[in-house]
């Protein structure tokens, strides 16, 4: 029998392989250039037709979030197009954890993942159609350690300014499937959300502000090995490019509203985090982003307010995080959208979790609720 083969080498891969053996293989995730997290991953599987794969990869025990293997389901996809979950059982005293992976493949090819991928390729050409649309404007922030540029669209006549941005953490790809969805709306002048928003707004959005980290397969730094979203206190030219461009423009824009988009490896739920523990703490600012999640909440199946992070104790916010550094650097009400690598528990999708088409859908009921929001 022919041994499979095994390749990522390409646009944000991510896997190294220890055995090959007919249709098994044993595999490990490399870690962040310069760092010691690793989780994602992201690779092409071929001669595989008429087999059944069996997949195991080792080491996980000491991955970024050891939590999020258990019932988790691994991405999988045929075309590239349509990415739906397959078989995957996690052992924790097997080989310092290890998840395998089970799928027989119609095809010879199949591409496995830890989340359907949003190619740096699919960056440009959501860039290139947005640019196109009316009213919209281009604005290049900076340019990363590896020399790519800080893509930002730029729409709205209202005086509000709105920030959104994502991909801090490259590996958290449904960030920009989130994205999509969000530019969807806004750039059709026939939706009513988008009309709304842009009379009241002026809309900043950065849909990959990592795309080095994203390229290199990385799922939590940048091209330096840092995590971007402990830099908002004090980024750098040298290590935290992406952040200071970013910061920079929002200080010339001021932030009234800001939403950071994430993804959690553990949590099979939709949340939002906020900014509790902030030093400038008010109870206006409190109400604001407390009825910003009370209107998602109602408005979004997927959403959820009983499950999420701990909420930091008045005064011991880490200013270091994106969230409350642009609540209290402005009085903005700011928030971190976190969406699952698993799937909404209360809603599952046996086929495929949670997925590019709901992240999609989930940027536009967080805009019809910024909508809803600026009306109060």
């Amino acid at each position: 029998m022919t041994n499979i083969r095994i390749d990522a080498v390409f646009d944000s891969g991510n896997i190294a392989v220890t055995a090959i053996d007919g249709a098994q293989a044993t595999l490990t995730i490399p870690r962040d250039h310069q760092s010691e997290f690793f989780q994602w991953f992201h690779f092409r599987v071929s001669g595989a037709a008429g087999r059944e794969l069996e997949l195991k990869i080792t080491g996980l025990n000491e991955s970024a979030y050891p939590g999020g293997w258990t019932d988790y389901r691994a991405c999988v996809s045929e075309d590239r197009e349509y990415w739906g979950r397959t078989d995957s059982e996690f052992d924790a005293g097997e080989a310092n954890g290890t998840l395998t992976i089970r799928y027989a493949p119609a095809s010879d090819i199949a591409w496995f993942a830890y989340f359907a991928p949003y190619s740096l390729e699919r960056h440009h050409d959501l860039i290139s159609e947005a640019t196109a649309s009316e009213g919209v404007e281009y604005r290049c922030l900076g340019q990363t350690l590896d020399g790519r540029p800080i893509d930002c669209l730029e729409m709205g006549e209202g005086d509000v300014p709105v920030w959104l941005f994502a991909r801090q953490h490259p590996g958290e790809s449904m960030a920009e499937w989130w994205m999509e969805g969000a530019l969807e709306t806004l750039c059709d002048p026939a939706d009513p959300i988008a009309r709304v928003l842009r009379a009241r707004c002026r809309i900043h959005v950065v849909p990959n502000a990592n795309p080095d980290g994203s390229f290199r397969g990385h799922l939590r730094t940048n091209a330096a090995g840092i995590n971007l979203n402990r830099e908002w206190h004090e980024p750098s030219a040298e290590k935290s490019p992406e952040v200071l461009a970013l910061r920079n423009a929002m200080d010339e824009t001021g932030v009234r509203f800001a939403i950071d988009v994430h993804g959690d490896e553990a949590i099979a739920a939709n949340f939002i985090a906020g900014f509790e523990g902030i030093p400038s703490w008010t109870d206006t600012l409190g109400e604001e982003y407390n009825r910003y999640r009370a209107i998602l909440d109602r408005r979004s199946p997927d959403f959820q307010t009983k499950i999420g992070y701990p909420v930091a104790r008045p005064g011991t916010a880490n200013l270091s995080m994106s969230t409350n550094q642009l609540a209290e650097r402005f009085g903005a009400c700011a928030m971190t959208l976190e969406m699952p690598f698993k799937d909404n528990a209360e809603l599952p999708d046996p086929e495929q979790g949670w997925s590019p088409e709901r992240s999609k859908l989930l940027a536009r009921d967080c805009l019809a609720s910024l909508a809803e929001w600026l009306e109060g």
